[in-house]
């Protein structure tokens, strides 16, 4: 991060946060911001510190979204982590300490399959507890739809998911389809509001840590009490609420969990650094390969 200056790099995430997906000029023209200026910090952060991600709502497509955690030895946590991430129902994956020492998960399990979970979890460990989670605040009466797209439309979602400001030119490259095409099947992603929102991804040494917390009661001071970029709240499902804070590592670990614990009944605490090769390289492509090829549906949980 030597060539990197925080306050360029907090200014370019904020205006990608108003502008997820708008083009340099448009952002340049409602911020009454210098475009070349726009364009060096563009050019000099974007794809290297953080992106901006697609946020998918994976109700449509009926997927639930379930946390877990896992003891695993720590001389394991790499090849069991390597393992887990192969299958495609494992969208992220976490070395983590605390009620749990071993690995955290976000896994994305197709609403007829949620009963496999607990089989699935225990080929690698014996000590193991998930919670299916949801976006806060929490919405009621969520209707889980199907797979009904071609093949085609998951790779699309992996590219968006990784980067939405991935040019049509290389979408339209990657499928093999024309400008008009893809630009259609975007639209047809949005108009399915298969498409939640978009967030911007930090991939800088500034917040490398993080304490998951479980709480059975929501302490509203707790907004008061971190920044709302360092704060990620979800709903567990029959328990309460996840809430994540995230740090750096040249912070007080101490601190942190003194301040943080006194919100939450149980905690671990998160090492974003560790596996973060592996969690990069396996998935960028997970709608692809959770879909079947023939866009029929998706593969069992426990095929991988």
């Amino acid at each position: 991060m030597a060539d990197a200056n925080r306050e360029e790099l907090e200014f370019l995430a904020d205006l990608l946060e108003k502008h997820p997906i708008d083009s340099l000029r448009k952002i340049s023209e409602e911020e009454g911001v210098d475009y070349y200026r726009l364009k060096r910090l563009y050019d000099k952060y974007y794809g290297k510190y953080f992106y901006v991600n697609t946020v998918f709502n994976i109700d449509v497509i009926g997927l639930k979204s379930f946390v877990a955690f896992l003891s695993v030895p720590r001389d394991e946590i790499r090849s069991v982590a390597e393992k887990m991430l192969r299958n495609p129902f494992v969208a992220y994956l976490n070395p983590i300490f605390g009620f749990k020492n071993g690995l955290s998960g976000i896994l994305y399990v197709p609403k007829d399959q949620v009963d496999l979970i607990g089989e699935y979890l225990s080929r690698y460990s014996d000590d193991y507890e998930y919670y299916e989670a949801r976006s806060y605040p929490l919405t009621e009466g969520i209707t889980y739809g199907d797979w009904n797209l071609s093949y085609d439309y998951a790779v699309l979602m992996d590219i968006l998911r990784v980067d939405a400001r991935t040019p049509i030119s290389k979408i339209s490259q990657r499928l093999g389809k024309s400008r008009t095409t893809v630009k259609y099947m975007i639209n047809r992603l949005k108009n399915l509001d298969l498409i939640r929102t978009y967030i911007v991804s930090y991939d800088v040494p500034g917040y490398d840590r993080g304490i998951l917390g479980l709480a059975k009661e929501l302490k509203e001071e707790i907004f008061n009490v971190f920044k709302e970029r360092e704060l990620l709240i979800g709903v567990l499902v029959g328990y309460g609420y996840s809430v994540e804070c995230f740090f750096s590592s040249t912070e007080d670990l101490a601190d942190k969990i003194l301040e943080f614990s006194k919100y939450v009944d149980k905690f671990v605490v998160e090492y974003f650094d560790v596996i973060d090769d592996l969690v990069d390289k396996y998935t960028k492509t997970i709608y692809s390969r959770m879909v079947k090829k023939d866009g029929s549906g998706y593969h069992s949980i426990l095929d991988f």
